[in-house]
């Protein structure tokens, strides 16, 4: 590339002048290339140690006047191709003028312009397509693709100095992080060492300190384990690590690829060493931090950050923190944890202004909102340019009256529409925009619960109660206190006397409001007024799978509670599930998540427990209620790693009986609802709304810890499940309100001797003094680790059922089949990067059976098949994948799963002679009429019974059958479904089944056949047998003619469909005649040409979707050589002849079936051992393994033109 002029003073130091006229001079760097010796390697290594082949191309051109010893340089370049490019416009633009200048200085000077106005205008053509990255970067990027073999989608993020530990040997060199690699190369001393692992094939990713790997992050697979170290910033390089792993494991989950986000911020100038995607990836961590902080939706983008204070009005104080600013909120969290936490929607705000700055009080802004709250920020570096910014995001705040009125009533004091006020009668919702709504979706005969079910079937009231009641009014009047203190609604300030009040236990008139507030899913139910009725009313009628699932659970859902054993909480239940399903269908419907939502509706309406349902599913519990509950499962694995931590002899001993995994699946999925009574596993989610997954592994341990000694005295896991499931059951709420609920779990876990109840007061307090110090960001770098191992043990598994599902149909080993296995699901993910005919996502299914999910299209099979396949073909290999494939593709949506990938290599590596023949001859017949319409099926017989007897006697035949009818139902009936059954019965296809082969199928497949033997140490052989072959089988196609025909010549002229002609060697010496001549004319003329063909150019799609019609192949012709004066080692040269190309013709009536095909074999013993010959399929996929890592020793060439080598 052409470079902005600068002098050079050494210009012979550490280069080789190559080529040089009076004006320029084109220089290689040693160490790249060939030669160098000692020096060249020591170059070479310096180059990769140091880096400088990123700051220096291994080619340059200099510009040089006269006698001066002061050079310029002008252009660079990493190939010998580029700058050879570069050198010879030199010589043709610019030589022959500066030959007209008088003095070297103008000649320097026009010199320097001209190529400052070549870069000018290049970076005028680039500026719209230009990225961000800096020339270094795009340089170390260009050169981690020809170091590895990578194509241009594949993006790369970052890379680092480091060491890459061989052994006991530490290898310096550069470790590249793409989006979906981690590559290593190293060139030390001539030996290089290059490294490819895929981040889909990652299992293990930490970062330790060893005496033998100090400082150094382990990188594990399924097969191997890679050490790094000596890495300038580990703690950096490893969070882009782990960033990549997840991205990663996100695809193996969701299957879709990695989208760079284009919304984000430009940079205000381009960062010396920063890729575009790390920005964007950094953006992203960031974004992720911030919203799983303030529970705010997936859409939230975080504009900026800066540290502050904020005045509290209740601690009469200014508390230190961050001011975060994003497109809807602005939010504060002190730096002290849980002092102090807002969050406010800016659809909330009315004024912002800058107060009048002072020395107690310097930089302020007020922030007032709706509802009369006014928050005074000081200490803002940047006053002028954080109010800027939000008066631009409030600029672009749509007003929202449903959010501001619902805002309003709640921050006042007034009881919302959708919550049971603090006093006991109920006020008429008469300001709820979205009440209307929903009764106007609604089917009218079912009936809408438009407030918590318990609030409608609560039959005792509260006076009845005595001191519980007093102590529920005493817990109101506190929150009371506290909303006049602290505000009220989504702007409250939250500080630890809110987790306190938390703790204590939500006042159940409270509950649905507070659950919506500490959620996040008030703000988002404030933002989409209307949506949950649009989704119920699209999902009424429906029926799919979730639906039919719904169905079957509703009935299940606490059926012990009044409020689900009637119409209206069934009713609310299946239109909250099945909206969710409407809005979520790669989540659908999942086991559990009927139990939660029937708590969710017993204290909120149907709207408020849809968005709790969603905020449950989407931020507070990630991929808990999918397909495989990966998220369950992730944090079975983070509870099992606290346990050990925490409780390391009960670890052990519970590890031994195997019931932690039993156990705690169930705990998380339902928030312990489905394992402790109702009244005491709410007071659990009121703490989970406030406090997330913290609780609940809090709460889990806690369990585990009270019945620590019992549990050591099991023998069995039977006895531990029965300890904790009698502890579970006696945890009570001596505080409730509600009429006691029966606990079903509780009446099968019952002994003898009831043990004593635990208050489940003191279970919470218990859980926090012993196992408070859980943090979260903890927890989510251990949720990390544990993604990793969960996610590829569910690959493990789907592979393993893949391969027991079809081992019984396939000669494969196991060990072979998931070889096979690995190899095509990689092909599939490939395609999520690096592009395809389909995207990946459309082509998989999680619903699917594991055998279906992965699916590969007509361009990766055709690579596997060259990889992999045992017959090779030359260039016409992809002509004979794309017609295997055609013939696989049962159901033509172009694409094939695994079962029907291993279905065409079983036949090619085990099947015996007739079953590869068969296949070879199947491939070269049109599609879809591989085999003879069967119009004898069972159904089809029944269909045509009464025309088949109608020419014996018709009315007699239909007397029988009224009376068949008439006597016998049941056995008619029975009779068709045999008769169904035996047509859905799979028929196994005989060699009379296959159709008739016309003469130009045969010609393709005389051809295959050549180009199959062409690489085989017995081609002479093989080829006289298949030319004896082919002459017999052409006889016998004549002889047939004859004998269909009557003996009448029939020749077609096929002008369209003109197959290739040669000449054959025929080992008896016969006298052409008719068209016997000219048949064997054509088919030596397609074998000579098979012999002689070069390479094709790149075809089409469209010309390699049908390739039995018309030749893929060129016409060549021959001279007027018989095939019988061609001796053994007589070459074929083709001769241009029009004459004899006009003369060419196909006979339309010519055919042969296979039958005469495998009997003509059979007479060719090198034939029948060709055929007979099993392959060997380790042998064949040894070098896709080897791809992975790659090491040898290289004398001097430079990593540059091994590169320009390989392409």
């Amino acid at each position: 590339m052409w470079i902005t002029p600068g002098e050079v003073l050494l210009a012979n130091a550490l280069w080789v002048s190559e080529r040089a006229n009076p004006f320029f001079i084109l220089q290689r760097r040693k160490g790249h290339g060939k030669g160098g010796g000692i020096t060249g390697l020591l170059v070479g290594t310096m180059d990769v140690v140091l880096d400088s082949s990123a700051r220096v191309a291994p080619y340059r051109i200099l510009h040089q006047t006269g006698d001066s010893q002061i050079f310029c340089s002008i252009a660079c370049g990493s190939s010998r191709k580029e700058i050879t490019e570069h050198w010879e416009w030199l010589e043709t633009n610019l030589l022959q003028t500066l030959s007209i200048f008088d003095n070297n200085e103008e000649i320097t000077t026009f010199v320097k312009g001209k190529i400052s106005g070549i870069i000018a205008e290049e970076n005028k053509s680039k500026a719209a397509l230009e990225d961000e990255d800096s020339g270094k970067f795009r340089e170390a990027e260009l050169k981690m693709r020809k170091l590895f073999g990578m194509p241009g989608e594949e993006k790369l993020v970052n890379y680092y100095s480091c060491s890459y530990w061989k052994g006991r040997v530490p290898r310096q060199g550069w470790v590249y992080l793409s989006v979906n690699h981690l590559c290593f190369y190293s060139l030390l001393l001539g030996k290089e060492v290059t490294l490819v692992v895929q981040w889909t094939e990652v299992i293990r990713l930490e970062k330790n300190a060893t005496l033998l790997f100090p400082e150094s992050v382990r990188v594990s697979t399924r097969h191997t384990e890679h050490y790094f170290s000596m890495f300038l910033n580990v703690n950096d390089t490893f969070k882009l690590m782990e960033q990549l792993a997840t991205i990663a494991m996100r695809q193996l989950l969701d299957n879709e690829g990695f989208a760079a986000d284009h919304s984000l911020p430009k940079a205000c100038k381009t960062l010396k060493n920063v890729s575009a995607l790390k920005r964007d990836l950094d953006a992203r961590a960031k974004n992720e931090r911030y919203r799983a902080l303030f529970r705010l939706t997936q859409d939230e983008r975080l504009d900026g950050h800066t540290d502050c204070t904020l005045w509290t009005p209740f601690a009469k104080m200014h508390i230190v923190g961050q001011l975060f600013v994003s497109n809807n909120y602005i939010c504060f969290c002190s730096r002290e944890e849980d002092l102090c936490q807002l969050i406010i929607p800016l659809r909330e705000v009315s004024i912002v202004e800058k107060a009048d700055s002072s020395s107690v009080l310097p930089c302020p802004v007020s922030i007032s909102t709706k509802n009369k709250m006014t928050f005074l920020f000081a200490n803002l570096k940047d006053r002028d340019f954080l109010v800027q910014r939000i008066s631009d995001f409030l600029q672009r705040t749509p007003e929202s009256g449903h959010s501001v009125s619902q805002s309003e009533g709640r921050c006042a004091g007034s009881p919302s529409p959708s919550t049971t006020p603090l006093s006991s009668s109920l006020p008429t919702p008469t300001g709820a925009a979205g009440e209307p709504s929903q009764r106007r979706h609604y089917s009218p005969s079912l009936p809408t619960a438009t407030k918590g079910l318990l609030h409608i079937y609560q039959k005792d009231a509260p006076e009845e109660h005595g001191p519980k009641a007093t102590k529920e009014k005493m817990k109101e009047e506190s929150w009371n206190i506290h909303f006049l203190e602290f505000g009220r609604g989504v702007c409250m300030y939250r500080t630890s006397k809110t987790r306190e009040l938390v703790l204590n236990g939500i006042p159940e008139s409270l509950r649905g409001e507070l659950w919506l507030l500490f959620s996040g899913a008030q703000n988002e139910m404030d933002t989409h007024p209307g949506y949950y009725a649009e989704r119920v009313e699209q999902a009424m009628g429906r029926c799919t799978l979730a639906t039919e699932e719904i169905e079957r659970d509703l009935h299940r859902s606490m059926p012990e509670h009044h409020a689900f054993q009637n119409e209206m909480g069934i009713a609310a239940l299946r239109r909250v599930l099945t909206a969710y399903a409407c809005r979520n269908p790669g989540i659908g419907y999942c086991q559990a998540m009927n139990i939660v939502t029937s708590v969710l509706l017993l204290y909120c309406t149907e709207e408020e427990a849809f968005w709790l349902l969603v905020a449950l599913c989407e931020r507070m519990l990630p991929d808990y209620y999918n397909t495989r509950v990966v998220g369950a499962l992730v944090d079975q694995g983070v509870f099992e790693e606290l346990t050990r931590h925490c409780l390391p002899f009960l670890y052990e001993h519970m590890q031994e009986l195997g019931v932690i995994s039993t156990i705690s699946l169930s705990w998380f999925l339902t928030l312990f609802l489905s394992v402790m009574p109702f009244d005491s596993a709410v007071l659990l989610v009121d703490c989970f709304f406030y406090e997330g997954i913290k609780v609940i592994f809090q709460v889990a341990l806690a369990v585990l810890h009270a019945n620590m000694d019992t549990l050591l005295d099991c023998n069995d896991e039977g006895e531990a499940m029965t300890i904790l499931g009698r502890y579970l059951d006696n945890v009570v709420n001596k505080e409730t309100v509600s009429p006691p609920i029966p606990h079903l779990h509780a009446l099968l876990t019952s002994g003898d001797e009831p043990p004593p109840q635990i208050d489940v007061f003191q279970l919470i307090k218990s859980s926090c003094d012993k196992f408070g110090s859980l943090r979260a960001d903890v927890i989510e770098q251990m949720r990390f680790h544990q993604r990793l191992k969960v996610i590829q043990s569910l690959e493990d598994t789907a592979k393993r059922s893949v391969v027991r599902a079809i081992m019984t149909d396939s000669a494969f080993s196991i060990e072979e089949l998931e070889e096979l296995y690995v190899h095509f699901k990689a092909k599939h993910i490939m395609s999520c990067y690096w592009g395809a005919s389909t995207t990946a996502a459309e082509r998989h299914d999680p619903s699917l059976p594991y055998l279906e999910q992965y699916r590969i299209d007509l361009g990766q099979f055709c690579q596997l098949f060259g990889a992999l396949g045992t017959w090779p073909c030359g260039t016409h290999t992809a002509t004979l994948a794309a017609r295997l494939f055609r013939l696989l593709d049962m159901n033509k949506d172009g694409l094939i799963n695994f079962k029907e990938f291993v279905t065409g290599l079983s036949g090619m590596y085990h099947g015996d002679m007739t079953e590869k023949l068969k296949l070879l001859y199947n491939l070269h017949l049109p599609p879809g009429k591989q085999g003879k319409h069967n119009s004898d099926s069972p159904i089809t017989a029944r269909s045509t019974h009464c025309r088949h007897t109608a020419g014996h006697s018709h009315s007699q035949h239909c007397i029988q059958c009224n009376i068949l009818v008439s006597v016998s139902e049941v056995k008619d009936y029975k009779y068709y479904l045999r008769m169904w059954a035996m047509e859905n019965e799979p028929k196994k296809e005989t060699i009379k089944d296959l159709r008739r082969m016309n003469q130009e199928q045969f010609i393709e497949l005389c051809k295959t056949l050549y180009n199959m033997f062409s690489e085989d140490p017995l081609e002479q052989e093989l080829y006289h047998a298949i030319a004896t072959v082919a002459s017999l089988l052409l006889r016998i196609g004549e002889v047939g003619k004859k004998f269909t025909n009557n003996g009448a010549n029939k020749p077609t002229d096929t002008t369209n469909t003109q197959a290739p002609a040669a000449e054959l060697p025929q080992p008896e010496k016969e006298e052409p005649n008719g068209e016997s001549s000219s048949g064997q004319s054509l088919v030596c003329r397609a074998l000579a040409e098979a012999q002689l063909e070069t390479p094709p150019q790149q075809t089409s799609d469209e010309e390699v979707k049908d390739d039995t019609s018309v030749s893929s192949y060129s016409m060549v012709s021959t001279g007027s050589l018989q095939c019988e004066d061609i001796a053994d080692d007589t070459v074929l040269i083709g001769c241009a002849g029009e004459q004899q190309r006009r003369g060419s013709i196909l006979d339309g009536d010519w055919s042969i079936t296979f039958e005469q095909v495998l009997a003509s074999m059979l007479t060719e013993p090198p034939l029948v051992d060709y055929f007979e010959k099993k392959g060997d399929i380790q042998a064949r996929m040894a070098p896709c393994k080897m791809q992975r890592r790659v090491e040898r020793q290289v004398s001097s060439s430079s990593d540059h033109e091994l590169a320009q080598l390989s392409t």
